[in-house]
């Protein structure tokens, strides 16, 4: 593994309106990262053609590549295959509505490795009403009930150290506590306010149920992982001596 490097995971799932748009603003990102960083896109079941747009950007970009699902698995799971597949040392995570820039992970850095997530929290949202209500809720409780003092926990603009985010355990609804399973971790995670957009294009992938249901209903599964969640540190390691054998005829 190259020292300081950064994968940037792109969960898509129907999102053909938006690629090329999202390519200029991660390309103008990749020319200012202050370390080697590329792209991998996760297609997750697309059907509107997505799919055959990231090929022929992988085809054409070299730190662009990807991996595509069978069908459609769902955010968390495309995340976990993202952080399963990187070979970097820091995954970044964005999502490719192009509600966040990319360019706004340059001001991250600063405060790695000291940390070992960087999440950001989205200001001046320029969501719906129902959205923002929705996410409000949800956050309050998540806070109310697990503790974890995180503003904006599923902001789509992350950076985390590689050696935590694959020690990440997976559930679906993962992607809602990234940096509480950081901090589960003993990992320190700082929080850094970001530009958020209306949607470019397309349709947004979530709706008032799983926007309340989801986030509620998980917070209860994570504070039972929690519960039983094991870490441990290696306080001292033995070294395996081979002792030659030497023999005489």
């Amino acid at each position: 593994m190259e020292a300081n490097t950064l994968t940037i995971i792109v969960p898509v799932y129907n999102e053909i309106e938006c690629l090329e748009r999202f390519c200029e603003s991660m390309d103008a990102f990749l020319q200012q990262s202050p370390i080697p960083a590329r792209v991998l896109f996760v297609n997750d079941g697309s059907t509107d053609g997505s799919l055959e747009k990231i090929r022929q950007v992988c085809a054409l970009k070299p730190d662009y590549s990807f991996i595509s699902f069978d069908r459609n698995y769902g955010l968390s799971t495309a995340i976990k295959a993202g952080i399963d597949t990187a070979d970097t040392t820091y995954i970044g995570y964005i999502d490719s509505d192009l509600q966040t820039s990319p360019l706004d992970f340059i001001k991250y850095f600063e405060y790695l490795p000291a940390y070992q997530m960087v999440n950001g929290i989205r200001a001046k949202r320029k969501d719906t009403t129902v959205k923002k209500i929705s996410s409000k809720v949800a956050n309050s409780f998540r806070r109310l009930m697990i503790d974890d003092n995180i503003q904006d926990t599923c902001c789509p603009l992350k950076i985390m150290e590689a050696a935590y985010a694959k020690r990440i355990p997976f559930f679906d609804g993962m992607h809602r506590f990234l940096p509480a399973l950081i901090q589960l971790q003993g990992g320190k995670v700082k929080q850094v306010p970001v530009q958020h957009f209306e949607r470019y294009a397309g349709t947004a992938k979530y709706h008032l149920l799983n926007r309340l249901w989801g986030p509620l209903n998980d917070t209860f599964a994570f504070r039972w992982m929690r519960r039983r969640y094991i870490n441990y540190t290696v306080a001292e390691r033995g070294v395996h001596k081979v002792t030659e054998r030497h023999e005489q005829f």
